[in-house]
């Protein structure tokens, strides 16, 4: 981008900023996902606890606790009505939360499927104010906030910082992390073509061809439940849309030195110009046109799969976030910052499906992704957002009980395993309950973790968690199902917008 393109796009920023404040208050709420973390059911469930906050609250009956307890402005009775408005972008996608919900809820319920390209959804909530403020005098009209979900994949995110990485330099660390023991069995194929590959002689389509898909063959192969690897850029790859067969994502890397001055039309001058289109064409329009207009973010990471996977995936994992928080453009806001250039200043990381385990284990979940991104913190520059960590479930599947095992009572989980889910040699028909025992997390991270690795032994770190449906919706008294059971859905609330509702 020129300069005078990068003025122009940060003097509409700026402007549509300062509508937005003092028309009354609006905010931009990302939510991305690492590896299959629900962030279509976190949205989904969001809204509707959201938008049926007043019929969930009737329905629990006079004296019952609210959904939301730690949500502080449902607590306090000053959420008057929550509804869904049209988004403000026209040319992106609308989320489906309609049809989402209806998985969830339906007579047949089961998760809705990842959506696979940016969506957005507009909710806007109208409430009492407590207390003044500076910023409250500034404003008049309507107590409302409208919040702008912008639904987004995660690896769209872990493209960001290739936008600061040459061909060369991107190309030396795939083949890196490619040699690893973790990868090495499923990139050996793309690996062989790539050695006998010849980057300086002249460029053959066929063999541009034959490197990018033996390329993306790989990493699709590395995000199975079996790796659960998650530094796979570039994102499209996996998910190309209306681009899928272009030069744009025709490329793979090549073993090249920095400086290297390529010869015209040969195979490393085409890979090359190839990947600057990336970054031209799919990168640069997504950071300008959707992240760097962001407020908040929330980071949906499967901690869990990371665990079963072993050591390796939740290396990859630590290594993922720390390119996550340097992708963000973070920054203590003030009043003028607000106004003239928005900066993300919250994100939470969020590890999903603490259903999967016993209470006890939720802050031990929580722990151990905070761990992770202490970590992440400290290798990252220039990080200087609020950040949070939890453990949630934004749909609770499952639900606790003790049960006999051997004369013993043990803590369980019920629910209702996917069919085809298994213990041992019996197999769960998608019908009947079933009692599971998840075992516990360590209590403290540090018997995780030693140095730059996982401390446990293989048959220690081996945790195994089944797929559970949705748990059954129950009908308010206008006959539309009420929110489901969540774990800190709540909490996730608070720290994401609480603070924009006072």
């Amino acid at each position: 981008m020129s300069q005078f393109s990068d003025l122009l796009f940060e003097t509409r920023v700026a402007a549509a900023s300062i509508k937005d404040f003092l028309a009354g208050g609006r905010l931009r709420l990302g939510v991305t996902g690492l590896s299959r973390s629900g962030k279509t059911v976190f949205i989904t469930s969001l809204v509707h606890h959201l938008t049926r906050a007043a019929a969930a609250k009737a329905a629990a009956g006079a004296g019952r606790k609210t959904l939301l307890p730690v949500f502080r402005v449902a607590a306090e009775n000053r959420l008057l009505s929550a509804h869904l408005d049209p988004q403000p972008d026209d040319a992106v996608p609308r989320f489906a939360y309609e049809e989402h919900l209806s998985a969830l809820t339906g007579a047949d319920r089961h998760w809705p499927q990842s959506t696979r390209r940016i969506s957005e959804l507009r909710v806007t909530l109208e409430y009492e104010r407590r207390g003044g403020g500076l910023v409250s005098s500034f404003r008049s009209g309507p107590s409302r906030l409208d919040i702008d979900i912008v639904d987004y994949p995660g690896e769209w995110l872990l493209d960001l910082p290739l936008l600061g990485k040459s061909y060369a330099q991107w190309s030396r660390e795939t083949l890196d992390a490619a040699s690893a023991a973790a990868r090495a069995s499923i990139a050996a194929e793309w690996r062989g073509a790539t050695a006998m590959a010849s980057p300086l002689k002249r460029a053959s389509e066929g063999t541009a061809r034959d490197l990018a898909r033996l390329f993306t063959d790989y990493l699709r192969a590395a995000k199975t439940d079996r790796f659960a690897l998650s530094t796979l850029p570039p994102g499209r790859f996996l998910m190309p849309g209306d681009l899928e067969g272009s030069p744009a994502l025709t490329f793979a890397p090549l073993p090249v030195e920095d400086g290297t001055d390529f010869p015209y039309g040969s195979l490393a001058a085409m890979m090359e110009r190839r990947y600057e289109a990336y970054k031209t064409h799919v990168v640069r329009p997504f950071f300008r046109d959707h992240f760097a207009r962001l407020d908040r973010q929330i980071v949906l990471v499967d901690a869990l799969a990371a665990l079963n996977s072993g050591p390796a995936a939740v290396r990859d994992l630590e290594t993922a976030l720390a390119d996550v928080l340097t992708a963000f453009r973070t920054g203590r806001s003030n009043l003028l910052a607000t106004i003239f250039r928005p900066k993300i200043d919250r994100i939470l990381f969020a590890a999903t499906k603490a259903d999967h385990l016993h209470h006890t284990s939720h802050d031990r979940l929580e722990g151990i992704l905070r761990h992770l991104t202490s970590r992440a913190i400290e290798r990252a520059e220039g990080v200087g957002a609020t950040i949070d960590v939890i453990a949630l479930a934004a749909v609770r599947a499952t639900r606790e009980a003790m049960v006999k095992h051997d004369g013993a009572s043990l803590a369980a989980i019920v629910g209702t395993p996917i069919a085809g889910e298994r213990i041992g040699d019996d197999a769960f028909d998608g019908v009947a309950e079933g009692a599971i025992f998840p075992g516990e997390l360590p209590s403290d991270p540090r018997h995780v973790f030693r140095g730059d690795a996982l401390a446990l032994p293989e048959e220690d770190a081996d945790f195994r968690f089944l797929k559970f449906r949705p748990p059954v919706a129950a009908l308010g008294r206008d006959k539309e199902p009420l929110p489901l059971p969540h774990i800190r859905l709540d909490r996730a609330m608070e720290f994401l917008f609480g603070d924009r509702l006072v």
